[in-house]
């Protein structure tokens, strides 16, 4: 459906999640992906999805100036939200373990946000799902930990795989988004674009 409304133009998503890069590409989309580093700092006073907003904006401020007429960027961020504080990618392992800890038998929010550049607009879009996980013993939170790497990921779990399948008791929201890119408002945009 999308294909032949963007036949004339070049996607670019500026993203090294393999997560991301398989949800755009399960949308029938030709994309190429291109990373530019970016220093992921924010104001300290930015909560929920003001962080990813900002962090999605910052990310296509490196591709700014070299844009073409005919492509189309796609930046995103992805966070969780727990206890009013941004829970993002683990430093350690133990860190891996102590975030999963303290969100054991308790609800979490995950927010991400897409921004849409071209040379002529830029827009930003943003979704939360709310994440009911169950009680976790130490040893399977170690053992997913210790087994499945979590470290590229926001929270330090990743919802499609075991813990996603051992912990979620419920979601409130979409489930895409919680694993990096909110389909549904990403399809209806550049639908509308």
């Amino acid at each position: 459906m999308l294909q032949e409304k963007f036949k004339n133009t070049e996607i670019i998503l500026a993203s090294q999640s393999p997560r991301r890069q398989e949800l755009l590409k399960g949308l029938d989309i030709d994309f190429r992906i291109e990373t530019r580093p970016v220093d992921e700092v924010y104001a300290t006073d930015l909560k929920g999805a003001e962080i990813t907003d900002y962090l999605a904006f910052l990310k296509a401020i490196a591709f700014k100036n070299d844009l073409k007429d005919n492509q189309l960027l796609i930046t995103s961020d992805t966070i969780v939200w727990f206890k009013d504080a941004p829970l993002e990618k683990p430093k350690s392992e133990q860190h891996a373990i102590d975030m999963i800890t303290s969100m054991s038998g308790q609800v979490h929010e995950v927010f991400t946000s897409v921004c849409f550049t071209s040379t002529s607009q830029q827009t930003v879009i943003n979704d939360c799902t709310k994440v009911h996980f169950a009680e976790l013993t130490t040893q399977e939170i170690e053992y997913y930990v210790k087994t499945y790497q979590p470290m590229d990921k926001a929270g330090a779990y990743g919802i499609q795989d075991w813990l996603g399948y051992a912990a979620v008791e419920k979601l409130e929201g979409c489930y895409y988004n919680v694993m990096g890119l909110p389909l549904p408002k990403v399809y209806a945009f550049l639908k509308s674009f």
